[in-house]
């Protein structure tokens, strides 16, 4: 049986572990046999994911201990058996349930997610979650779309077609109104 002292620092682990992240899942592996739970921790390494299993209650107190940020709408999903996958991605765990699950069958299960204070209740976000656009991927799209104007004219003047600039400028003027 654990000491008092063990749970504070399990505890105190688990605190730091979470304050440290902006994505974390909470799913239920019960049920999945020595192999696939093998086989998930090893994709989740491949992954650039921790996976901690870790007890409930140890969990809540954590949560609760994490200043600035306010987990209690994950509280009711704390219940059975509890893996915490931890994250740089938020996209990333949810991709890496999805296709175990495609190989493995139904488990885990997502129960909930916390991705950058935005929470997500209930195996049925999971496909939603493995869709969502990471910050540079976002950041790439708009940098795209500005650069294709741009694109455009300078491709029209170096073709040095006053028709072509006119018709630019007319698409522009379009779009701008």
């Amino acid at each position: 049986m654990a000491t008092r002292a063990d749970k504070d620092l399990a505890i105190a682990e688990l605190v730091s572990e979470i304050q440290n992240t902006g994505v974390l899942y909470l799913t239920d592996a019960s049920s999945m046999d020595a192999e696939s739970t093998s086989n998930l921790r090893r994709a989740c390494h491949k992954g650039d994911i921790r996976m901690k299993v870790v007890k409930n209650s140890v969990l809540r107190k954590a949560m609760e201990r994490v200043e600035g940020k306010d987990y209690s709408e994950l509280y009711p999903t704390i219940v059975g058996q509890t893996a915490i996958l931890f994250a740089s991605k938020g996209n990333a765990p949810a991709k890496l349930i999805k296709d175990f699950r495609k190989k493995k069958g139904t488990r885990p299960v997502l129960k909930s997610a916390w991705i950058d204070e935005a929470v997500f209740i209930g195996d049925d976000q999971l496909v939603m979650l493995s869709e969502l656009k990471g910050r540079e991927e976002l950041i790439g799209e708009i940098i795209g779309l500005l650069q294709s104007p741009m694109k455009n004219v300078i491709s029209a003047l170096q073709a040095g077609s006053g028709h072509k600039i006119a018709g630019l400028v007319k698409t522009l003027q379009d779009r701008a109104a």
